[in-house]
């Protein structure tokens, strides 16, 4: 058991040393704390890691688009031209 998590926590540790950050935005912290939990939910810590790492893509995805939304409302409410 002892040795199992020494090799996945190395594991983790050279796959997050070896990425882009774009490439895998999101993904690597998702997928860490998507396998302790699915590790500690019943012995599921594969599954849990590629749950994790889909739902960080997708909430990187979510606050990049937010981020680029801001500016233009921002933008647009300046020059009154805003939604009431």
């Amino acid at each position: 058991m002892k040795t199992t998590m020494f090799v996945v926590s190395i594991v983790a540790a050279l796959v997050m040393a070896s990425t882009s950050s774009a490439g895998a935005k999101g993904c690597i912290k998702g997928a860490i704390v998507g396998g302790v939990a699915g590790h500690y939910a019943g012995h599921h810590g594969v599954l849990g890691a590629a749950a994790g790492c889909l739902y960080g893509r997708h909430h990187a995805k979510e606050q990049a688009r937010q981020g680029q939304e801001q500016p233009d409302q921002q933008q647009n409410q300046s020059n009154g031209q805003g939604k009431i």
